[in-house]
């Protein structure tokens, strides 16, 4: 007996040594609320809070947790979770766990840990995580002005070049008492800075997000407890212009949209030491002045920044601010109040000029080396009223100069007129550029590279994913479309942000969305997205072409509105995120509805707009094409969309529960359509859709509307066009590019896939950057046909390259089955042309690696898959001796071995794994 216990005691302490190591190598991090790291000011009432949990061993998987939430972390530290305890929880969910605790008030302040069970042990994270709610009812703005100064000074000009000097304004307070806790509330439109003493709050820039102000505003929210002192203090804001005051003032007023003067409306929120509290609110005892030194800020214009007329000390105390006028009472926007949900825009990163480079008439050209969207920081010395002009361009002419005509009629140019006081520094606070090139005029002394940096700027969000491989111009258009893709996020995805447009087209993004999901975690930014576009919804259910509807482009058709929907689908399929689908799904079905009622004759779609946009044309002077044989039947467009959509609406329908009579309508409708398609545009002697174009028969067959018993026959007749009548060349164009790469390589010729990535000859992705191309064109001859028609920092044209990338290539996809990556099919195609591919994402759950190398003899696969989540793994053989995992011979006893169309197909836990195939 006494042997018995002690080999008992023996075997519970080898366990509690066991758990203790799986704890030491196992940890919860990355703690979110509302995918969001510690937000100030949310105000979703029960929020979705999320973590990954990290592990240097193999099969990690959650079989539970406990979320315990408290109103302070002395409360949270000690146990007393007067929020909420979930309980221990059994589930494998770690992302996006709905809060349900006691009700979150307005500013309420939440601290949260999460413990979790794993079959390796217990496990608590080991730092709290925190939230606070912002103003969640209209009325609690209640006695807060919007304040302005709605007056042209001298100098503006409200015309097509509107021209409007920033507002600065300014408040001394008094705060009798030790400050134990404050947060500020802002709306400042167009953009703000916002100072406390002196000193600026947060490392935003060009805040906040844009949207439709009179459907709704934005507001900012910012910890400044650090900020404030007993005593006086002295707060000041500077408004620019933005998209509030727009571009172009007393031009189009049918097409672009305006919304007056910039104006403010603050709120600073102070709790005591003592347990009182004090609001302090922008009213007409605010002080403004628009005699300031930055005299213009216009997005397409520039800047223009007079140092001399800097005021010194005007947001500190003391100042004498006798001269200033009392800030005015001014309407409000009308848009309803919202916390901003996704993070503001930040300076992201440098780049360094590569070269300087006097032009015959005494100016300079600087060379950034790369093609970015941003701005330009200067270094001078010189006498007081020298002015240095700074004017942007993405390219240079044949003699040097640049080239601007792409431009419109965007001035893009800054000035900057020093005081005269020493080295002075300087950058714009309220404008960017999209630009290669600068010509420097005006320079006091000769100018050199290390006088100048440029700042690159786009949304707050993290690079989530690498790819490198064995071709250079893949990799290549990778960099480019990297590029692109951030120069383009200005808190809503935009076009060409060189010219005098920067809006939010719609179809840029139809599948551009989803390939850009794998480069950047843009799930908070394309969900604000989504918002916009539900608000510019008309009654009668009609969606514009941009969204938010600064330019009035509400046309009606379907490839363009239909982002809408493929948005939706993306934000779910890659983030796991049914939140939207629940929110956005009347309307979605309001606008599929008004379709049907407005343009489906005789169970067609007949109303399209764009074609197959930017088709490569024939010649490389034209800038779209005149041959009726490349040109797809915009009837046939517009009825196999209607028809993808209608499937992902039945998704949605399914996701939500919905009404089944939803479900029976898109069924009914889909098959009346899938009908009619074939029976008007399949030809039977030809086994091809209406004129044999890639798109018109990609669409149908990679959307589902091909009969089963014909589609390798269409299939062929993509491969005949891609390799004999085009030689082995890109044809389609924005629509049909959404689903080439990947049907291609799914219907067996991932070779030819592969061709028309790593091609670099007309038409095609690797000639842009042959021909310089540092970014995406807007064009596929952007350096032949008119140039002014070529935005040189274009999108559009991606398509599903980068999906292409990332799922058949790297073998990274999310199982639909599984959404957000909870569990990944990687399924490479190892059989293109490639030797390597080094390719990473970082998901929900964590990084996911697919790093894959091959000779003749064999294939190196090394694999990562994050914690808690698994893998679908298809090995290239059908024989498992093969096959080594981890330095062992393949089991095939192993429950999760099975073959599947000459595949091994294995299904891998968590961990870290080196794969060798013997070819």
């Amino acid at each position: 007996m006494k042997k018995f216990f002690l080999h008992l005691t023996f075997i519970i302490i080898t366990l509690i040594s066991i758990s203790a190591k799986s704890q030491n190598k196992i940890s919860v991090t990355n703690l979110q609320c509302e995918m969001l790291n510690n937000p100030e000011g949310i105000d979703v009432g029960q929020p979705r809070l999320s973590w990954q949990i990290k592990a240097d061993m193999n099969d990690v998987k959650q079989t539970a947790y406990q979320i315990i939430v408290a109103s302070t972390l002395e409360n949270l530290n000690s146990k007393k979770t007067d929020l909420w305890d979930s309980g221990k929880t059994e589930s494998d969910a770690s992302v996006n766990i709905i809060y349900k605790g006691k009700r979150l008030e307005n500013r309420q302040n939440a601290f949260w840990k999460v413990i979790i069970w794993t079959n390796k042990g217990e496990i608590q994270s080991t730092n709290s995580a925190h939230f606070s709610m912002g103003i969640m009812n209209y009325a609690d703005w209640k006695s807060t002005r919007w304040i302005g100064y709605e007056k042209a000074s001298i100098g503006d000009s409200i015309s097509q070049y509107s021209k409007l000097s920033a507002r600065y304004f300014r408040k001394e307070i008094n705060l009798k008492k030790q400050v134990k806790n404050a947060k500020v509330y802002i709306m400042g439109l167009g953009l703000y800075e916002l100072y406390i003493n002196g000193n600026k709050i947060g490392d935003q820039v060009l805040a906040p997000v844009p949207t439709d102000y009179t459907k709704n505003v934005k507001y900012n929210v910012f910890d400044v407890t650090s900020q404030l002192k007993e005593g006086k203090n002295a707060l000041g804001t500077i408004l620019g212009n933005g998209r509030f005051f727009t571009m172009r003032q007393d031009y189009k007023p049918y097409k672009i949209k305006t919304f007056g003067y910039p104006k403010m409306a603050l709120q600073l929120f102070v709790e005591y030491t003592d347990g009182s509290k004090e609001i302090i609110r922008t009213d007409d005892s605010w002080k403004v002045t628009t005699n300031g030194p930055i005299l213009s800020n216009n997005e397409y214009d520039g800047e223009e920044y007079d140092a001399r007329k800097e005021i010194k000390n005007w947001n500190t105390t003391n100042f004498d601010d006798k001269k200033w006028f009392a800030a005015e009472y001014v309407q409000e926007p009308g848009g309803f109040y919202e916390a901003q949900m996704t993070p503001n825009m930040k300076i992201m990163g440098e780049v360094k000029p590569i070269l300087i480079k006097q032009t015959p008439k005494g100016t300079y050209i600087l060379d950034m080396g790369q093609n970015m969207v941003g701005w330009l920081q200067l270094k001078t010395k010189g006498k007081s009223g020298d002015k240095i002009t700074l004017k942007f361009a993405e390219s240079l002419q044949s003699d040097g100069s640049l080239y601007i005509e792409n431009l419109r009629d965007a001035r893009t140019t800054d000035v900057y007129t020093l005081k005269g006081e020493g080295e002075e520094i300087w950058e714009p606070r309220f404008i960017f550029h999209g630009f290669r090139f600068v010509e420097v005029s005006g320079f006091p002394a000769k100018p050199t590279l290390d006088d100048f940096v440029g700042k690159v700027v786009y949304d707050n969000i993290k690079t989530t994913g690498t790819f490198e491989s064995s071709d250079v111009t893949m990799n290549q258009i990778f960099k480019n479309a990297y590029w692109g893709i951030r120069g383009n996020y200005k808190g809503m995805p935009i076009d060409c942000p060189q010219r005098n447009e920067r809006q939010p087209w719609m179809g840029d993004r139809t599948t551009g969305a989803y390939g850009e999901s794998f480069l950047f975690d843009n799930q908070t930014l394309y969900a604000k997205w989504l918002d916009d576009i539900k608000n510019a919804q008309t009654a009668d259910g009609g969606i514009p072409d941009v969204a938010p509807a600064f330019w009035r482009y509400y046309g009606d058709n379907v490839t363009w509105p239909g982002t809408y929907i493929t948005v939706a689908d993306m934000l779910y399929q890659q983030f796991g995120d049914k939140k939207v689908i629940e929110k956005h799904y009347p309307s979605m079905k309001k606008w599929v509805v008004y379709m049907e009622q407005n343009y489906l004759i005789k169970d067609l779609m007949t109303k399209d707009k764009y074609g197959d946009w930017c088709v490569p044309p024939e010649s490389l002077e034209l800038i779209h094409s005149k041959d009726s044989a490349r040109t797809t039947n915009g009837e046939l467009i517009a009825s196999a969309f209607y028809y993808h959509l209608l499937q992902m609406m039945k998704k949605f329908a399914t996701i939500n529960g919905t009404n089944s009579d939803d479900i029976k309508y898109y069924d009914s409708l889909s098959e009346r359509i899938k009908t009619a398609f074939n029976a008007k545009f399949f030809n039977s002697d030809k086994n091809n859709y209406a004129n044999n174009t890639v798109t018109a028969n990609l669409l149908p067959l990679a959307l589902g509307m091909v009969p089963e018993n014909l589609q390798s026959k269409v299939f062929d007749n993509i491969v005949h066009e891609v390799e004999v009548t085009y030689k082995g060349h890109i044809s389609t164009g924005v629509i049909g590019t959404q689903f080439l790469m990947r049907t291609l390589s799914e219907y067996g010729r991932p070779d030819l896939s592969y061709k028309l990535a790593s091609n670099d000859t007309y038409p095609s992705w690797g000639y842009m950057a042959k021909n310089g191309a540092t970014t995406i064109w807007e064009l596929w001859n952007g350096n032949t046909a008119d140039p002014k028609m070529n935005s040189q920092n274009h999108v559009m044209l991606l398509g599903d390259l980068l999906i292409w990338y990332y799922e058949n290539i790297a073998g990274i996809k999310s199982n639909p089955e599984a959404p957000g990556f909870k569990q990944i099919i990687m399924k490479p195609d190892f059989e293109t042309g490639l030797s390597f591919v080094n390719a990473s994402y970082e998901s929900n759950y964590g990084t996911i690696i697919s790093n894959w190398k091959k000779t003749k003899s064999n294939l190196q696969w090394n694999i990562t898959i994050p914690p808690n989540s698994s893998a679908i793994v298809y090995l290239p053989t059908i024989n498992a001796s093969n096959i080594v995992l981890n330095d062992k011979k393949l089991d095939k006893t192993d429950s999760a071995f099975k073959i599947e169309n000459n595949k091994i197909v294995l299904t891998l836990s968590s961990g870290s794994y080196a794969v060798s195939v013997k070819r």
